[in-house]
């Protein structure tokens, strides 16, 4: 019996469960909003809490605290993800490398960056928690997520699925992941099928100013 065991195991190990935590937190707060099963929803709501809690406190010992806790990542604004996704490669390798604070990606474009070509670059997910997320809530004493359950339910074992929300952020366009995700793979394909359709030109190419072979000469033994 689990008397007195707080928490969800989630058919996970501990790593495996901070690492599931941490991720949907980040995501949480890069994009406003994030879809999930609904015990999902459930178990990291309090730690998002938590990390909210820590932000709006903003000293030295509450920032350490939030990066033991969340770790950080690089992560692209939803406003400006469209344009990161018509960006090449090395371009988009860029814009995540850019070092524009001391510790943290302020979002700041470096001065050695082409401002007319990088109108933007990533931004750390702390520094968007501590500077954006946790000012919103400086007047609110707690409650800084809602999770609102679907109608439908997670194709292969039914289960309930919900939104993670922070409040106040229902003005923000919500992000479609899995559009996104979709658009990402779209282009790649249309890339593989530019590159094979200049590959197939090209060796037709190459067959038409190649010199046709010389006729045989026909054996006068055969006839």
């Amino acid at each position: 019996m689990r008397h007195k065991k707080s928490g969800r195991h989630l058919a996970r190990t501990t790593a495996h469960h901070l690492a599931m935590r941490r991720n949907m937190a980040q995501s949480l707060f890069q994009y406003g909003q994030i879809e999930t099963t609904l015990i999902k929803a459930k178990e990291v709501r309090p730690f998002v809490e938590r990390l909210i809690t820590l932000a709006r406190r903003n000293t030295l010992v509450s920032r350490q605290r939030i990066m033991a806790m969340l770790n950080d990542r690089a992560c692209i604004l939803p406003d400006q993800q469209e344009a990161y996704e018509a960006m090449s490669y090395a371009d988009r390798d860029r814009v995540l490398r850019a070092r524009t604070g001391r510790r943290h990606r302020t979002g700041a474009v470096p001065a050695s960056y082409n401002k007319n070509k990088f109108t933007f670059v990533a931004t750390s997910v702390v520094h968007r928690l501590v500077t954006d997320i946790a000012p919103k809530f400086a007047d609110r004493p707690g409650g800084y997520t809602r999770i609102v359950r679907l109608a439908k339910r997670r194709i292969g074992d039914g289960t309930d699925l919900a939104l993670l929300q922070l409040v106040g952020f229902d003005d923000q366009k919500p992000t479609d992941l899995k559009k996104m995700v979709g658009s990402r793979r779209k282009k790649t394909a249309e890339r593989k099928r530019a590159m094979e359709g200049k590959r197939t030109k090209s060796g037709k190419a190459a067959a038409k100013a190649a010199p046709a072979p010389a006729a045989k000469a026909a054996d006068p033994a055969a006839e």
